[in-house]
Parts: structure tokens; C-alpha cells; sequence
């Protein structure tokens, strides 16, 4: 009879313990989801600047630091900068093309793929290379505009944060069109 009385309790107490399992919801898995990353439509005008160049930016890049023609300009939502270096030609275009080449390749290391895209506007005389890294890259847009005469800059896009791609990627894509606008619209004086 005690035996019984223990099965019965066990029994009794499984039932209890299978009821209240069973009352709860079933697990659904989650959809899965991405961050969405909404930026304004950007809005360019002339960046006049006492130099023998203009382009167009960006409104919500605010120009800094100009000396010499080398200036930065800052995204303060974006937390990155563009760093623009002009450099006259003096029979050193050679020179000038390695050195912007070789500063773009020693992302090398933490860049999974660089992409080259050429850039031609033979009616204003201007010609230069875009550079788009992917990866961990400390950079992860570079550029190079000549008139191959005179003039050279180069530009690089950093973002005021540790490396890291998946992160910054919504936003160096962004910016990265705004260094193309930057490019199709640049001329010399």
C-alpha cells in the first residue's frame, strides 16, 4: 500500500509539472532582422575656396582647416572626415601617383578587397583614381584627382572609430558617393 500511495504522489506531482509546461506559449523563432540606417538626401553646393580648384559638397559637411589648399572636411553626424592634400606638380607626377597608390595598398592588410575605379572628365581636364576598401581597413574610401600638369589631391575617408566594416558600412557607402560628387563636379580654375 505505501508503495502505492508513492506512485500515486509521483504520478500526481508528473501531472502537475506536464500541466503547467504545457500552458505556456509555444517558442516561435524570431524574423530575422536588419538595422535600417535612414540618411538625408544629400544636398551639394560650390566650395569656393582660394585655391585653383572648386567643387561641390555636401551641406552637412562642414569645411575645415584650409592651408595651403589642404583642408578636411567634416561630417559631425557621420563622426568621419574626408582629409584633402593639394600638391602642385613640379616634373613629379610619377612621384605623386606611387605615393597615392602605395598610401591606398597599405590597407592591404586589413582590407578584404580594394576596389579601383578610373575617373575621366577630359572637358575640365581632370583626371584621378577612386579607391573603395571593404574590411577593417582605417580607410575605407580613397581618391586622387590631377590635371597632369600642375595640380594633384588626394583624399581619404576615416571614421573616428575602430575598424569595423559591418558597422560603418551603411555609412562609408554614403560618403563614399559624396567623394564621387565630389569628383565629377571638381574643376580647375
Amino acid at each position: 500500500m505505501n508503495v502505492m500511495i508513492k506512485c500515486l504522489s509521483v504520478c500526481f506531482a508528473m501531472t502537475i509539472a506536464v500541466g503547467m509546461v504545457s500552458c505556456s506559449d509555444p517558442v516561435v523563432p524570431k524574423p530575422k532582422a536588419m538595422l535600417r540606417l535612414e540618411y538625408p538626401e544629400a544636398q551639394y553646393e560650390t566650395a569656393e575656396l582660394p585655391c585653383s580648384f572648386a567643387f561641390d559638397k555636401n551641406t552637412s559637411a562642414r569645411l575645415v582647416g584650409e592651408k595651403d589648399c589642404s583642408f578636411v572636411l567634416d561630417y559631425d553626424k557621420f563622426n568621419a572626415s574626408i582629409y584633402v592634400t593639394y600638391k602642385p606638380v613640379k616634373g613629379d607626377l610619377d612621384k605623386l601617383l606611387r605615393d597615392a597608390q602605395k598610401l591606398t595598398y597599405e590597407h592591404v592588410v586589413k582590407a578584404d578587397n580594394i576596389t579601383e575605379q578610373p575617373f575621366v572628365n577630359a572637358e575640365d581636364g581632370v583626371y584621378g583614381m577612386f579607391y573603395e576598401l571593404e574590411g577593417n581597413a582605417a580607410s575605407q574610401s580613397q581618391f586622387y584627382l590631377t590635371d597632369s600638369v600642375r595640380h594633384f589631391i588626394t583624399g581619404s575617408l576615416y571614421f573616428k572609430v575602430k575598424p569595423n566594416y559591418d558597422s560603418v558600412m551603411p555609412a562609408a557607402h554614403y560618403l563614399g558617393n559624396d567623394i564621387r560628387k565630389v569628383m565629377e563636379s571638381f574643376y580647375w580654375k
